[in-house]
């Protein structure tokens, strides 16, 4: 698990609260099928948007967003093709690797010096807008300046915390185990099904490591929250409890048997222990050992396969192993990413337009190619998929949703403010585990006591 800096997150709930929200609520009532299927819809609001974009003062929107080079590199091309249509505005890019991003952005939070448009991410959206960082997109969507008639509405609503509307959901992604099969195949090793389970999962890595794989499962359980929500939700349980003033679950042997699990893969050398998997970070993602074919298996989003396209086009996905018969469907629908606009902003409405363009012009989706994971918009997926222009890729990204959808139970509640804190007291606990420091029942219990105190000290 990253780092990340806890204090930096307190002050700036202290330094948050003293500033005050937008008081726009409401009820969207947006995300109505009839209107996602308007074909004039798209072409009225970008004719609209280009009317008012190309008129007014110099404006210049500051916008930050964590990925890899590939992704910074397009997304500065977004950025040069608007600018080309609304001559009135430029921006200042603040790209940025996913380590780090959040504790740069507390601190900007902090001393309101927030970039005007932010990319959020579903662990830290409520934190952002519980300490009125974020500001709320509502207006801009009840006055037509963004479009949301192709997102549905449960989706959209994954943004909407203490009735603000804090940001606007890009992208869907789902839980995948992405793997290289060619290395696979050099090992003699089918290649695994949809429906597979973890002690499959564990006998493939075995055989893999017999046959000379360097790094059979190249897969951090520590990293943050999301893998051991899917473990939790496939055995009927959810991570936290309705009112997110304490986990979930009230049995810590749950956790004690995912620690398990993955120390008795550490001790087999098929799964790196959290130093080597350190290491292997530094490489980046498309530098990884599975992209190399070094390694055969690793955890990640429905998005994988096209971030590392450029370096190899043959990885595939499957779904993360179930537990059998009695799985309780512990994959979900979890919002990829939102575009957030800083309640520090002196160009809300700018801001707004352009959020509103990136999700539906044709212009930014051929660039885009739905590197950010499947859109959430209909009139985005509509037009890839008619264009003709997906790679084999983005298609298996299309179709990996449509297939685990079947397999998907219900999205859960944005996750609750102390995020950050809650990672890494989840780290911690494995992390003593794995290194034999506590038993996992110990460490199991441990993290319990720590995040129920952290869930009820900030929800």
């Amino acid at each position: 698990m990253k780092k990340r800096t806890i204090a930096l997150l307190l002050s700036m709930g202290m330094a948050m609260s003293s500033l005050t929200g937008c008081s726009g609520s409401g009820d969207s009532g947006a995300g109505n099928s009839s209107a996602a299927n308007d074909a004039g819809a798209q072409t009225g609001s970008t004719a609209a948007q280009a009317a008012a974009g190309n008129e007014g003062d110099a404006i210049t929107l500051k916008f930050t967003w964590w990925g890899s080079q590939s992704r910074h590199d397009y997304t500065q091309k977004i950025l040069d093709a608007y600018t080309a249509e609304h001559p009135n505005i430029t921006f200042e890019p603040v790209p940025a690797g996913w380590d780090g991003y959040f504790d740069k952005l507390s601190t900007e939070a902090a001393s309101g010096s927030m970039p005007d448009i932010v990319q959020m991410d579903y662990l830290y959206i409520s934190t952002y807008a519980k300490n009125n960082s974020i500001a709320d997109l509502q207006p801009y969507i009840d006055d037509k300046t963004i479009d949301v008639s192709g997102i549905d509405e449960s989706l959209l609503n994954s943004a909407k915390i203490n009735g603000k509307m804090a940001g606007l959901v890009l992208s869907t992604s789902l839980v995948t185990f992405p793997y290289n099969p060619e290395v696979l195949q050099k090992a003699g090793v089918e290649e695994p099904e949809s429906g597979w389970t973890w002690d499959e999962f564990i006998a493939m890595n075995q055989k893999l490591k017999e046959a000379g794989v360097a790094d059979a499962a190249v897969i951090n359980p520590s990293l943050d929250t999301n893998l051991f929500n899917y473990w939790v939700r496939q055995h009927g349980n959810q991570l936290f409890s309705d009112d997110q003033k304490s986990l979930g679950y009230a049995d810590d042997q749950l956790m004690a048997d995912y620690i398990r699990m993955f120390k008795d893969a550490m001790d087999q050398d098929l799964v790196p222990t959290p130093d080597e998997m350190e290491q292997i970070d530094t490489l980046g993602l498309e530098a990884g050992p599975v992209v190399t074919g070094e390694g055969a298996f690793t955890q990640n989003w429905n998005n994988y396969s096209t971030l590392v396209a450029s370096s190899n086009d043959k990885i595939k996905m499957v779904t993360p192993p179930t537990i059998g018969s009695e799985d309780k469907k512990g994959l979900w629908m979890k919002p990829g990413m939102f575009l957030s606009i800083a309640e520090t902003s002196s160009h809300k409405k700018e801001a707004a337009e352009f959020i509103n363009w990136f999700l539906n012009s044709d212009t930014a989706n051929d660039i885009m190619m739905a590197e950010r994971g499947t859109p959430s918009s209909s009139i985005a997926r509509d037009y890839l998929t008619g264009s003709g222009k997906m790679a084999p890729q983005q298609q298996d990204m299309f179709a990996y949703v449509d297939l685990a959808s079947s397999m998907a139970g219900a999205t859960p509640a944005p996750d609750p403010t102390g995020m950050s804190e809650i990672n890494k007291a989840f780290a911690d606990a494995c992390n003593a585990a794995f290194y034999e420091q506590m038993s996992s029942e110990d460490a199991a219990a441990s993290f319990h006591k720590k995040a129920d105190e952290i869930l009820a000290r900030n929800n």
